[in-house]
């Protein structure tokens, strides 16, 4: 004789937490399974342990996925506001940063508490350090066979997340169960992942890790204006993370290290007004000087500026706005804030998130080919995914 419930609810992440709560509190019978030791691992480690819990500049352009308005049901049903309600209902202090990006005054496990608060609210049961052996259809619904028995439901939302950061016990487990049930899945990579270069290319820039830039950086006809990191492995830092998300071996990084600027003219200039001056010396002006000498490192033989010919200066100012380097890979999952793919949206309900083939079967979160920006948005598609399903179940 197996355990029967409502529905359950596989991953005590945002996404699952999020769907948990508001189901339970609607009077069906919740239970949430999670092979980790405590809930919400992702969610603690976040925006530097304050979670970054939403952005308030939140629309469906700044989500990547296959179908790119997929999300817009979820993301307009469940608003930004709608979580900071439930936040400050909790008297969570909360502030911006830039960019709309909300995060906690305190720690990030005020938000795991509010959430686990509202399971609570709504009866929700959790159990941790539960193992899943198989998943299947029967005539109620699905049967689920873990390490403490058989249990059985009406409705099964999986909300497993993705690969990235495997440490924290991320799996492809969502996938799997997608495939039994034939359901297609965009290939998956890692997003939100600092850039690796080859042995040359650190060799070159071995003087630059820890220099931080406002750079902008394009790729895949997205770009974006925020901090470029070098670092011992290649670049990081927001702008660089973002455009991860869009690379992909084929396509080509575009960077301007010095946006809002005539370099080629400022250049010219200086070598009008002051001929005698070293060229690592005039760009260490705008440039942090150890990238700046780096940069120039090549110009034995032209260091002052009155030696530089025009081809030199635009050549100059080419590599410094027009910067094209080429990655030999990502980070990979081990570092990746998300997993860019997953469970192709074709095969779910839009405003609901449950399978169009399999009644009763609905994925949330991450595992879904839904993928946001840097700052807050993966957290709100968590918030909008969990919410469109609850409000089926």
């Amino acid at each position: 004789m197996s355990d029967y419930f409502d529905v359950i609810v596989l991953g005590a992440g945002g996404a699952g937490l999020m769907c948990a709560g508001m189901v339970g509190q609607r009077g069906p019978s919740v239970l949430v399974l999670d092979h980790a030791k405590k809930p919400g691992e992702k969610i603690r480690i976040s925006g530097g342990g304050r979670c970054n819990f939403t952005n308030i500049h939140t629309q469906v352009e700044r989500f990547l996925s296959a179908d790119p308005y997929f999300a817009r049901n979820a993301l307009s049903a469940y608003t930004p506001d709608d979580f900071i309600a439930l936040v400050e209902a909790y008297g969570i202090a909360y502030h911006e940063k830039t960019l709309g990006q909300l995060f906690c005054d305190g720690s990030s496990q005020q938000i795991i508490d509010m959430l686990l608060a509202e399971c609570a609210k709504g009866g929700a049961e959790i159990r941790l350090q539960s193992e899943i052996n198989s998943v299947a259809k029967n005539e109620r619904g699905f049967t689920i066979e873990t390490n403490g028995g058989a249990l059985t439901c009406g409705s099964l939302v999986v909300a497993t997340g993705g690969k990235s950061i495997p440490k924290m016990g991320a799996t492809g487990f969502g996938y799997q169960i997608a495939e039994q049930f034939d359901l297609p899945l965009v290939t998956t990579r890692p997003g939100l992942v600092p850039f690796t270069f080859d042995q040359t290319w650190k060799d070159a820039h071995a003087a630059l890790p820890g220099v931080s830039v406002d750079a902008e950086v394009s790729t895949g006809g997205t770009s974006f204006r925020e901090a470029l990191l070098f670092t011992h492995r290649g670049l990081s830092g927001p702008s660089i993370l973002q455009a991860s998300s869009y690379w992909q071996e084929s396509t080509l990084l575009k960077i301007n290290l010095l946006p809002d600027v005539d370099l080629l003219a400022l250049l010219t200039d200086m070598r009008e007004a002051r001929a005698k001056t070293d060229i690592g010396v005039a760009l260490s002006e705008f440039l942090p000087k150890r990238l700046a000498m780096c940069l120039t490192d090549d110009l034995k033989g032209y260091r002052r500026l009155a030696d530089l010919s025009n081809e030199r200066l635009r050549g100059l100012a080419d590599k410094v706005q027009c910067w094209a380097p080429t990655p030999s890979g990502t980070e990979g999952y081990r570092t990746a804030e998300v997993t860019v793919g997953g469970v192709a949206t074709k095969a779910l309900q839009p405003k609901t998130l449950e399978a169009r083939s399999v009644p009763g079967l609905y994925f949330i979160g991450e595992v879904v080919d839904v993928t946001g920006w840097l700052g807050g948005y993966n957290f709100q598609w968590a918030w909008a995914s969990g919410a469109a399903a609850a409000r089926n179940l």
